[in-house]
């Protein structure tokens, strides 16, 4: 059982190390892009909504990628206090070199599993969970900020 914890884990490493040897971003980052790439204006609270993460943390992806000019931030509706994010050339670049899927094998591999295999496997983790004694907060930190 360890050693499947050890591979699930090691895949998730690899993969986020070829999408930023490859994109020259981080797979957080190129998961950002991708989300931005197929909503066009999304806001910040949307973007960390679809990606499950805290605003602030998508925040910070978000700055992170202005300044490096993969996104453009404009704050053209109807409140000027939102932002709407936009894919800039750059980010369009990282996106192609990148390898998918964007937001990680790990999640992609969860969608591939059928409804009775994603239950038992959500009730088998809640009960490791709880034996862990885990900081419920956690759930919503990036692997590849871990």
């Amino acid at each position: 059982m360890l050693r499947q914890f050890r591979q699930v884990f090691n895949a998730v490493k690899t993969h986020l190390r070829s999408v930023e040897r490859k994109a020259g971003v981080g797979g957080a980052q190129v998961w950002a892009l991708s989300v931005v790439s197929e909503y066009p204006g999304i806001g910040v609270g949307q973007l960390a909504r679809r990606m499950d993460i805290r605003q602030s943390t998508a925040s910070n992806l978000a700055k992170a990628l202005i300044e490096r000019n993969f996104l453009t931030a404009t704050r053209d509706g109807p409140d000027k206090r939102a932002v709407q994010l936009h894919l800039m050339p750059a980010g369009a670049r990282a996106l192609r070199h990148a390898p998918g899927p964007f937001e990680g094998v790990l999640p992609s591999a969860l969608r591939s599993l059928d409804e009775a295999a994603l239950r038992r496997l959500h009730g088998d983790l809640a009960s490791l969970l709880l034996l862990l004694d885990t900081d419920e907060s956690a759930a919503r930190i990036l692997l590849a900020d871990m």
